[in-house]
């Protein structure tokens, strides 16, 4: 997706509706979906190999533009007939005024979804995780997920979704799947008893993973295995700027933790930190290491 910023100053009503109109003095593009994934696994040393679709139209271009910037390479991005999706968010200085979505998001055809499948398959070939980022585009279509864990776990790569409702059920085999707890319960049909974990592995039975990370916000994270002990994992956010883009962020980190051979708690812990930095920032913002390395010594440093 491509994120774009407009901000501006109100000073007046709009005379054709009672709106307020916008006078805009900056245009900041920045990498939405699972581009921000990409640009955040980049950002913490790792190199990115992103399978996406994009229209054939000038957001496209600017995203494969900006791609290339972080150095993630854009020949695997696959060009479909619909527009690229592009999220538009118009600011009177820092309070967002509307949001304008210009997207197609039914299931891509078969050849298209083929297409996906197959370049994810092949970018597997040497990597050492997979990332499953949905946001009901269309794009993560069942035969895609399907395809993409199957090669993976024929490698015993490690695998990190963040799922949508729409194909919620598909993915079996996840080494950790990362919903939030809206999410979970809109899938579920049934709220969740968080004082009382210990029911909560049977929901991991049932979604046929091996643990589910469940974000909780301001209650931090819990960390669900299929056998094993709830791990409660608290917030370490000192200041709470803007959420946007945090997900993503714990994303990136769970899977270049992964796949430098830690544990899912390891993970889960230090993709905590990373989020409790990024929330700190404007906007979808990346996390460097150097970064969750100095939160993580400033926890360290208080009193207990």
């Amino acid at each position: 997706m491509l994120d774009v910023y407009l901000r501006g100053d109100v000073e007046r009503i709009s005379p054709e509706a009672p709106v307020p109109v916008v006078r805009v003095r900056e245009r900041r593009d920045a990498l939405g979906g699972a581009a921000n994934v990409a640009q955040n696994v980049s950002a913490l040393g790792g190199t990115p190999r992103l399978v996406a679709a994009v229209g054939r139209d000038a957001a496209g271009l600017r995203l494969h533009g900006m791609l290339n910037d972080i150095g993630a390479g854009t020949d695997r991005l696959v060009e479909v007939d619909r527009p690229t999706t592009t999220k538009t968010r118009i600011l009177a200085r820092v309070q967002q005024v509307v949001r304008v979505d210009e997207e197609e998001d039914e299931d891509l055809p078969a050849t298209d979804a083929d297409r996906i499948a197959t370049a994810v398959e092949e970018a597997l070939t040497d990597a050492d995780a997979l990332v499953l980022e949905d946001y009901n585009k269309g794009v993560l279509t069942t035969p895609v997920i399907t395809r993409a864990i199957a090669r993976a776990r024929g490698r015993q790569l490690p695998v990190v979704v963040d799922p949508k409702y729409r194909n919620f059920f598909a993915y079996q085999g996840a080494t950790i799947f990362k919903p939030n707890r809206r999410e979970l319960e809109a899938a579920l049909g049934a709220a969740m008893d968080l004082d009382h974990p210990e029911t909560l592995p049977a929901t991991v039975a049932r979604l046929e993973v091996e643990h589910l990370l469940l974000t909780l916000g301001e209650r931090g994270m819990l960390l669900i295995p299929a056998r094993g002990e709830v791990t409660r994992v608290p917030t370490t956010a000192r200041e709470v700027y803007d959420v946007v883009g945090a997900g993503d962020t714990v994303t990136a980190y769970l899977a270049a933790m992964l796949a430098a051979g830690s544990t899912a708690r390891e993970a889960a812990v230090i993709a905590n930190f990373a989020a409790g930095v990024e929330v700190g920032k404007l906007g979808a913002a990346t996390v460097a290491r150097d970064e969750v390395l100095d939160a993580f010594d400033r926890l360290a440093r208080e009193p207990a």
